[in-house]
């Protein structure tokens, strides 16, 4: 009330435009949606920049899964139906798994692939084996955005690369996740699976609440330059399931630790929830009307320089094996919530123990076929290194054995240059008739003079003879 008399009516109406002008200013330098839901209800607990329009990035392989899980659920293919990987597949950029052109795949071991890997090029097999290409497929998940309600969503490809007309929110990713949960609850074994094998390279789960957070149990990492590091995650406690979606987080690390952090105050929230206002359900959030912001200065310039990957450093250490899973076997060995340990402590300790799912090229196998058929990828891992050490090529090696020998005789030259420098020709010419070269033994590579011929210097090898680095014609790879 004091400060209100200190202010005309006109000036506090300024006021009052001026600090909520600044109540929003740090949400948008911050560039972030947040939102947590209840996956039952669809009741909003927690929700910020919740329906700004966002680039979803690999986030968008949860509608790929919701659109072949439908197909196999309608009868139209099943989990053991064979696709075969195009040129199209093979040339998206990473993550991906690298087959190459005409390997083939069952939609079983593609889903796994796309969504513990993140794999780009697995992404496009199941929509050219759904869709019959990409543009029909993602007509696809369009028709399917607009029946879930998904107002704000647009989708270009089935892989979240890049794209104009890319866009989604957190309030539409949210209704996906419900959608999953609802419509396909027979295959959602597919959005937490925590570790695969192909041949000897085990890949954790990109979405690190798993295996960590007590009671995590899916479903969807993403990056992209634009977009930062994007998740949607969902865990159950005491019966009660709910939904996280963290757009812009600026690592995997820090979107794990937002999702845990927005999981823990959704469940603990029902001690005081009658004293907060309602914030609907999350289909009645209203949509903003903007354009999605564009974070690549922030997350990948200067130093921050990233591939358009959802592997981040935390993940790579992470597959790399880690050796310290005492604190989080303990608790998830005894079945324990550890209510003592914080969010980032959860999210920062190894992953609990689990065997890895094995995925695997060519038709579905079981017993000992199986077996045959990871040994065998995993033969062909092998010899596929061999061949690329091997070729690391022998035009490279000669191209540097070659740059080697010239720079080693550019020091010669210059040596021997500067030394014969020091003996001007005027010098020599003072004492005519004298042929200081007439007795010279010839230098090695060099011919010798005929009769009559002026004398041929004493030099290395010359500069004309060294066959620069950069001039040599190099062989091309296979």
């Amino acid at each position: 009330m004091h400060f209100l008399r200190l202010f005309p009516r006109k000036s506090l109406l300024t006021w009052v435009v001026l600090g909520a002008a600044l109540s929003l200013a740090p949400r948008l330098a911050h560039a972030e949606a947040l939102l947590v839901v209840d996956a039952d209800t669809g009741k909003v607990l927690e929700a910020q920049n919740a329906t700004h329009p966002w680039y979803p990035a690999s986030v968008t392989k949860l509608m790929t899964a919701y659109v072949t899980l439908k197909a196999i659920k309608e009868g139209r293919l099943t989990l053991d139906t064979v696709l075969t990987v195009s040129p199209v597949a093979a040339s998206q950029s990473p993550s991906k798994m690298g087959f190459r052109p005409g390997t083939q795949v069952t939609v079983d071991n593609a889903l796994k692939m796309m969504l513990v890997k993140s794999a780009n090029d697995m992404a496009v097999v199941l929509a050219e084996g759904v869709g019959g290409s990409v543009d029909g497929f993602s007509g696809l998940m369009n028709q399917n955005a607009q029946r879930l309600g998904m107002t704000q969503t647009s989708y270009v490809n089935p892989n979240g690369l890049p794209a104009d007309g890319q866009v989604s929110s957190a309030r539409d990713l949210a209704m996906l996740a419900r959608a999953i949960i609802r419509d396909v609850p027979e295959y959602e074994y597919f959005v937490h699976i925590p570790s695969i094998r192909f041949g000897r390279k085990i890949t954790q789960n990109f979405n690190r609440l798993i295996g960590r957070y007590p009671g995590a149990d899916g479903f969807k990492t993403g990056f992209i330059c634009a977009s930062g590091y994007n998740l949607v995650a969902s865990a159950t406690r005491n019966g009660k399931r709910l939904i996280a979606v963290v757009l812009g987080a600026s690592s995997g690390q820090a979107r794990a630790v937002k999702a845990a952090q927005l999981l823990e105050r959704g469940f603990g929230n029902n001690t005081l929830s009658w004293l907060r206002p309602s914030l609907g359900t999350v289909e009645n959030l209203a949509p903003v009307d903007a354009s999605p912001p564009n974070l690549r200065e922030e997350m990948c310039s200067g130093k921050r320089r990233k591939p358009a990957s959802d592997e981040d450093e935390e993940t790579i250490a992470g597959n790399l094996g880690s050796s310290s899973g005492e604190t989080s076997l303990t608790f998830f060995a005894a079945g324990l919530q550890p209510p003592l340990l914080k969010p980032s402590e959860l999210i920062a300790a190894a992953a609990a123990p689990s065997e890895p799912i094995p995925v695997y090229t060519g038709p579905t196998r079981t017993g000992p076929a199986l077996i045959a058929a990871v040994a065998a990828d995993a033969d062909k891992q092998s010899r596929g290194k061999r061949t690329r050490v091997a070729k690391k090529p022998e035009a490279e090696q000669e191209r540097k054995g070659e740059a080697k020998a010239a720079a080693k005789d550019g020091g010669k030259d210059a040596k021997s240059e500067k030394k014969h420098d020091k003996k001007p020709e005027a010098k020599v010419a003072a004492k005519p008739g004298i042929d200081k070269h007439a007795n010279a033994k010839p230098v090695a590579g060099e011919r010798s003079a005929p009769a009559g011929d002026k004398p041929i210097a004493k030099l290395a090898k010359p500069k004309a003879v060294a066959k620069p680095a950069d001039q040599k014609v190099v062989a091309p790879r296979s």
